[in-house]
């Protein structure tokens, strides 16, 4: 750890720890404190430069590479990644606010997970399989460039870099300027499981300048983002004059479908913590929640419990509360949606406006909950990435359908009820992952969306797939 304050503040490129070519310090302010927490040099367009010349380098022999080899180096990063944990934890509670418990518990597991289903997936991979004459083979993209969002930080660093290792690709990363840390402690763990230089480089910087130099890079194959489907467009625009592969996983604006005889008090806790969990700060939130108008009353009773019941505290310290979002363009763009929702004519059931009462600074939000939410309201439309549930009501379930289908996005949807009856309303639901009486994304299963919520998909066989070539050989003995 004796290092970590300088690795803060360089690039990991080519196997070394090296200063930015004429970047400048960032502070990253603490959403708990409202305070500089840590420095880092934010990059520039040299720095991309160089991780891609040290990839491009590194690809000539890392592509050459065997399942086995790949499999052992998965495994090495596994072992070096579980000693982390709590300074990955801690790291995340200090800059995005999640709660050290939560974030030792979900948030540095998360991308544990990656890892695991990587593995699995990779130990029975077919990278060549016969069609009639034809052999079909998988092979590495080349330099895969990253940029990933601070959300769920180490979960979509882990959902790119362990395919692209798993595929034989080399990489260069640039994480979130607003949650930095834990992307050079990943940094470290991959230097102390022996990644070959140039496999791995990791370029601090924020996205009009390091994010634009990777999505425009000629040397760069394919870029796979992750974060708002605003910033996703422009990451697209800058990639296609060099015609990369885009993998793109944006924002949601999830439905939770509660089938008209649910029963209430046991399917609607385990989906609707959805909204709370990790302070409502995830693309698959199912903030939608679509309720039959003769239950709605009831619904909104056991929804206003736990939301009541939700408590707001310092991510420092440990326990099962939920800590602040993650900064003050965050904190006002929630605070602008409850208002909004207040004036177009919603029921505040509970929260609202302004701090908590338990704290006088940092950019913790009420959990807040509206009834008689229409889906013309500004708030049943836009992603509002806070601990903010609305309530619908509707007459028929195939009403209930259309409005759960009626937005740009189509990232996820959630099921509330008998899970036999939802089997016939999961293919009616233009979403990429539908879940039933549970809220997150399922262990092995492809992650990604429909519509304006992006393309490709993450996790497991279709997430290595997705870092790949397909080659077709013809005329050779089968």
């Amino acid at each position: 750890m004796s290092n970590f304050e300088t690795h803060l503040k360089q690039n990991y490129i080519g196997g070394q720890w090296v200063d930015s070519q004429g970047g400048k310090e960032h502070q990253v302010i603490s959403p708990s404190t409202e305070e500089a927490t840590t420095t880092i040099v934010l990059g520039t367009a040299a720095d991309v430069d160089a991780a891609v010349e040290a990839a491009k380098k590194a690809f000539v022999s890392f592509s050459q590479t065997s399942r086995e080899e790949r499999l052992e180096l998965l495994n090495r990063i596994v072992e070096e990644y579980k000693k982390r944990i709590p300074d990955l934890a801690k790291s995340m509670a200090a800059e995005m606010g999640a709660p050290v418990s939560f974030a030792a518990a979900a948030q540095a597991p998360a991308g544990l997970g990656g890892f695991l289903g990587t593995i699995a997936a990779l130990k029975d991979f077919q990278f060549k399989e016969q069609h009639g004459a034809n052999t079909v083979v998988y092979e590495p993209m080349g330099v895969v460039g990253m940029i990933t969002p601070w959300n769920w930080p180490l979960n979509q660093i882990a959902l790119k870099v362990a395919p692209a290792l798993a595929g034989g690709n080399c990489m260069v990363l640039k994480p979130s300027e607003e949650c930095p840390g834990n992307a050079t402690i990943f940094a470290e763990i991959l230097d102390a499981a022996g990644v070959p230089p140039g496999v791995f480089n990791l370029v601090q910087g924020d996205g009009p300048t390091v994010g634009n130099a990777i999505s425009s890079h000629p040397g760069i194959e394919m870029v796979s983002f992750t974060g708002s489907t605003r910033a996703g467009i422009l990451v697209a625009k800058a990639a296609a004059d060099t015609v990369k592969r885009v993998h793109q996983e944006l924002g949601g604006k999830s439905p939770n479908l509660v089938l008209p005889d649910a029963d209430l008090a046991a399917v609607l806790p385990p989906t609707v913590q959805g909204v709370l969990i990790n302070t409502g700060q995830s693309c698959i939130a199912p903030t939608r929640i679509l309720v039959q108008k003769e239950r709605e009353a009831e619904a909104i009773g056991v929804i206003k419990a736990m939301f009541d019941g939700t408590s707001v505290g310092d991510p420092m310290t440990e326990g099962g509360h939920i800590g602040p979002v993650v900064n003050k363009a965050q904190f006002d763009k929630i605070q602008g949606l409850i208002q909004s929702a207040i004036d177009e004519g919603a029921t505040l059931e509970t929260g609202g406006t302004g701090l908590p009462a338990n704290v006088n600074r940092g950019y913790y939000i009420k959990p807040t909950v509206f009834s008689g939410v229409t889906p013309n309201m500004r708030i049943a439309n836009e992603e509002v990435f806070g601990p903010v549930a609305t309530v619908m009501a509707y007459d028929t379930l195939d009403e209930a359908i259309a409005v759960a289908n009626d937005t740009e996005y189509g990232l996820s949807a959630v099921i509330s009820g008998d899970p036999a009856q939802a089997a016939d309303v999961a293919p009616k639901l233009r979403a990429g992952m539908v879940a039933v009486n549970n809220w997150g994304p399922a262990p092995g299963a492809p992650f990604g969306g429909y519509k304006a919520s992006g393309n490709g998909r993450e996790g497991g066989l279709f997430g290595l797939k997705d870092f790949m070539e397909i080659k077709a050989i013809s005329g050779i003995p089968a």
